[in-house]
């Protein structure tokens, strides 16, 4: 690493809040990462806290929470923000009192009718589409036909694969390109990183400014961009899916580089 000790503490000095990407950066699969509970117990000490921030919108936050909590995390830093808040706060606020159509899995829609948000399998107001780990031919069909009719179409995040412990399985960015191949329409709105709409839920939910928190994970046209576009510092850790290469060819740079979350605590 290039910058030098006084600088990366400056850079890290006013943050008062680390938002956190989960897979690749605090944990692989079912594994936790070297030294991750390790950099949450520094945060602690040094006064600063955490929240975990994820687009993957297949899995309720509670899902989450169980396996941070089966981890060892603490309670504190088990409130999970995913991209179905922060779509199911958009909807809210700009379809007040109207009815949403979700392509989505069964714990999602639990969820999301638990935030207030009112479904319907009938005429909706809007669709709004997540990652559905259980697709099929009919919910293709239906979604494409609301789509293809002109409603309003909500995306919960842009990516296009999703890492698992044997390779990738298809994400959001398949599921809106074959919405696109047969309607001709992409997203409205997209809320998930880099995109400025879950990071509109981080500020709701932790009460900092941007100018308090950083963005840490380990994709640097998600994570760290959701830092650097939006005014905090985005901190990229080698111990997911980008490399030194994908710096140097990528034109999202990052504020900060480490090998992985702990590497961080002496500059705290």
């Amino acid at each position: 690493m290039t910058a030098s000790t006084e600088d990366i503490r400056r850079k890290l000095a006013d943050v008062k809040c680390f938002l956190l990407d989960m897979d690749g950066t605090f944990y692989l699969g079912d594994r936790l990462i070297d030294g991750s509970l390790d950099f949450l117990d520094a945060l602690e000490k040094t006064g600063r806290t955490a929240r975990f921030l994820t687009n993957n919108s297949s899995k309720s936050a509670s899902v989450y929470a169980e396996k941070l909590r089966r981890m060892g995390v603490k309670e504190a830093y088990r409130d999970v923000i995913t991209s179905g808040h922060a779509a199911a706060h958009y909807c809210q606020r700009t379809f007040p009192g109207g009815k949403g159509w979700l392509l989505g899995n069964p714990a999602l829609t639990e969820e999301l009718t638990g935030m207030g948000l009112e479904l319907t399998d009938g005429d909706p107001d809007y669709v709004l589409v997540a990652f559905d780990t259980t697709l099929d031919y009919q919910k293709m069909c239906r979604v494409c036909d609301l789509i293809r009719a002109g409603k309003p179409y909500i995306a919960t995040h842009p990516d296009y694969n999703c890492p698992t412990e044997t390779g990738f399985i298809p994400d959001m960015g398949a599921i809106m390109a074959f919405i696109h191949a047969s309607t001709g329409r992409w997203a409205d709105v997209v809320l998930g990183k880099p995109n400025i709409g879950i990071v509109e839920e981080a500020l709701l939910r932790t009460g900092y400014q941007l100018s308090e928190m950083a963005m840490v994970g380990d994709r640097l046209y998600t994570d760290v961009a959701t830092g650097v576009h939006h005014g905090m510092p985005g901190i990229l850790v080698l111990s997911g899916e980008a490399t030194m290469a994908d710096v140097e060819s990528s034109d999202v740079k990052p504020d900060l580089i480490f090998g992985r979350l702990s590497d961080m605590i002496p500059y705290l």
